[in-house]
Order: structure tokens, then C-alpha cells, then sequence
């Protein structure tokens, strides 16, 4: 074979192994991404209150019991979508939800709590990215089940319905209100 002819199959060899990344690719389950925190402390926040942007809130609210702290924000569907699970959650099995307000206006978010009810014992508010970064959020919504020590147990990316409480959630939760590790 000559030059030209190995020259030729350069391209053939970058589409099929571009091809073959994305078959592989399209395999995988987008909400299945691994986070470097699980098994770590929760990162350090100092964030204000949803409701009281005079009140600083820190990660000692996440000290005592296990903690959801569900990333959300008005302007996603999504979040709007698994509103009332976290309200059956938050009544049914007396889990604190904390809520992480994500990228949004304080008077929006406000008015989708007041029009959907409230699930969250608190709410930090993050309209920047401050805190966000650093737990390593880039959508919403997400959930972090945060065990009573402060340390991250599990992350969840996208939104929680009855279904995916119940087989993948709540055995968490459990396993470390039970104080295993």
C-alpha cells in the first residue's frame, strides 16, 4: 500500500474511533456521574437564608441528622416536578430537607414556595454559583444525602419521584439514621 493510500484511511480511522466514543457514550446513564465528595465532609458554605437574607447560614445545619440538601430553583421544570414528593417526604418521614436555591432571584423563588408549598427546613440561597461550585453542582435539580456527622453520602442528579425515593433514596437515609457507615 502506498503513501497516499495509508494517507486516505487517516480520516476513516478518526470517524470510526469518534463513532465508537459515541456508541459507548450513548450507553451510559447521564445521571449516574460520580462525585469526587461522596465519603467526604460536606464543603464548608456561608450562605444567606432564603427567607432572611439577614441570616448567614454555615454547614452546622447539616450537624446532628441526616440532611437531603436538594439543589433547586424556580426556573426549572424539573424541580417543579419532584416540589411535591419533597413535601410527602418532608411530612411522611420527618427528614430535614434542606433546600439549596441555585442560580435564581430571591422574589421567584419565594413565590414558587408560597405557590407550591414549602418542603425545606431552611433554604440556603446561592443566586452566584458560590457555594455550588465547591459541592460540584452543575444542574438542577441535584440531592446530597449528608449523614449526621456532615459527611456526603450519596448524590443524586435529577429529580426525585416516589419510585426513586423509595429504591434508591430512602435505604440511604435509613442506613445512617441507624448510624451505620
Amino acid at each position: 500500500m502506498n503513501t497516499s493510500a495509508k494517507r486516505a484511511l487517516i480520516p476513516l480511522g478518526i470517524f470510526l474511533a469518534l463513532a465508537a466514543l459515541l456508541f459507548y457514550g450513548l450507553q451510559l446513564d447521564p445521571r449516574k456521574i460520580p462525585s469526587p465528595l461522596i465519603d467526604k465532609p460536606a464543603p464548608e458554605f456561608s450562605l444567606s437564608d432564603l427567607k432572611d437574607p439577614n441570616q448567614t447560614l454555615t454547614r452546622d445545619i447539616l450537624i446532628g441528622q441526616v440532611s437531603l440538601v436538594n439543589v433547586w430553583a424556580s426556573w426549572c421544570p424539573s424541580c417543579r416536578q419532584e416540589h411535591s414528593e419533597l413535601m410527602r417526604i418532608a411530612r411522611e418521614y420527618g427528614v430535614q430537607v434542606i433546600g439549596f436555591n441555585w442560580k435564581d432571584t430571591r422574589p421567584e423563588a419565594l413565590q414558587m414556595l408560597q405557590r407550591y408549598g414549602d418542603p425545606y427546613t431552611v433554604s440556603l440561597y446561592d443566586p452566584d454559583n458560590q457555594a455550588g461550585i465547591d459541592w460540584g453542582v452543575y444542574g438542577a435539580p441535584e440531592t446530597f444525602i449528608v449523614d449526621a456527622e456532615g459527611i456526603i453520602r450519596h448524590k443524586r442528579v435529577g429529580p426525585i419521584d416516589a419510585q426513586v425515593w423509595a429504591e434508591e433514596i430512602q435505604p440511604i437515609v435509613e442506613q445512617y439514621r441507624k448510624g451505620k457507615s
